[in-house]
């Protein structure tokens, strides 16, 4: 998968191991999981409706950002920072 973001700048801060849908990935402490994500592949989510990769507005008002913890809490990604060991999937399906 290619990245959408490309990070710049602020690359000295730590790095923070995270699980993509159970694949490992890192973001940079402070990095909420949409920068995150998209630091790493090319999609936040997948649409509900036709598997589309979802829309999102970057500031919190759309709702198309919805991410869920391996236990199926339901997090949004533009306003939910990064934690050390934090597993999300970009489904709601179980993992295989």
């Amino acid at each position: 998968m290619t990245a959408r973001f490309v990070r710049l700048a602020e690359k000295e801060r730590a790095a923070v191991p995270f699980t993509i849908d159970g694949r490992p990935a890192q973001a940079l402490d402070g990095d909420t999981l949409l920068v995150a994500l998209l630091n790493v592949t090319d999609h936040v989510s997948r649409s509900a409706f036709d598997g589309t990769h979802a829309g999102f507005c970057l500031m919190g008002a759309c709702q198309d950002c919805w991410v869920w913890t391996e236990n199926g809490e339901r997090l949004r990604a533009c306003t939910t920072r990064v934690s050390a060991g934090l597993r999300v999937r970009t489904s709601p399906r179980a993992w295989p």
